[in-house]
């Protein structure tokens, strides 16, 4: 298991008898008095915890990727801070295969209200470090939480989930350019994405593309037929010319690579 060590105020990680245990710093006691809370009254509430704003996060073989995560939380005593990481594997009692930690020690907290607050961080995702099997692309734990003013807490480490994918790559050529009008086109390309443990792209094997057609008058694409990538990633196949236009590859992406499609290939028919 291969953890960053980035520190944060408001939430580290620990390792300690063969698991890592993801912990928010203890709180201040609250204290009673006039005008203050029960110290007995119930933690903030945590309404949203985004990453990335909502979309994937998507890695190649080298480039680090840095995105936003904020927590949205509220409580009668207002916000003070709230922490947000991400983490891969069951659960802690078994032990956990990787954690993303933020980069900063503290979160930036924005009120909406006297009680509602959004806390953002960054975090910067290395795919040389931080993913260092091909496992780890899917479906990631996120860990949230957040303090109030008057010192309760709450934080869960099962809060949502967010998803880590390998960087796909696809290309496309019709060929012969120009055809005779009724010849045959063969279309042909590659579906790869990045391996995290070699760190080079390689084929994609035995997933559905799309062919697809636009007329060179037209504005939109129709689909032809789909075909499979053979055991290296690679596509073939071919169509009769009859007007001219673009041909592009398609692929609606899966749990672990994001959808890519290429840009339009023209093709001259006489």
């Amino acid at each position: 298991m291969r953890i960053r060590t980035t520190a944060t105020a408001a939430a580290t990680a620990v390792v300690a008898s063969g698991a890592l245990i993801l912990s928010a710093p203890a709180a201040p006691a609250a204290t009673a008095g006039p005008g203050s809370l029960d110290p007995g009254a119930p933690g903030p509430v945590v309404s949203e915890a985004l990453v990335n704003g909502g979309k994937d996060i998507v890695l190649g073989t080298t480039a680090p990727r840095t995105v936003t995560v904020s927590v949205t939380a509220s409580h009668p005593s207002g916000i003070e801070t709230g922490w947000l990481m991400l983490w891969h594997g069951k659960d802690q009692e078994e032990g956990l295969e990787a954690v993303l930690l933020p980069n900063e020690d503290a979160a930036t907290c924005r009120a909406a209200s006297v009680t509602t607050s959004t806390c953002s961080l960054t975090i910067t995702v290395d795919p040389r470090a931080d993913l260092y099997k091909n496992s780890l692309a899917g479906t990631w734990h996120v860990l949230a939480g957040a303090r109030a003013k008057d010192g309760s807490l709450t934080s869960s480490d099962f809060f949502t989930t967010a998803r880590v994918q390998r960087l796909s790559k696809l290309t496309v050529d019709a060929a012969p350019e120009p055809v005779k009008k009724g010849g045959t086109i063969t279309v042909t390309g590659k579906l790869s994405r990045a391996n995290w443990e070699d760190h080079k792209y390689h084929g994609y094997a035995g997933q559905a593309v799309k062919l697809q057609f636009r007329k060179k008058t037209g504005s939109t694409y129709t689909t032809i037929k789909t075909i499979r990538t053979n055991s290296t990633g690679n596509l073939r196949t071919t169509v009769k010319a009859s007007v001219d236009g673009y041909w592009r590859y398609g692929f609606a992406g899966t749990s672990t690579t994001p959808a890519v499609t290429t840009a339009g290939d023209f093709v001259d028919v006489k």
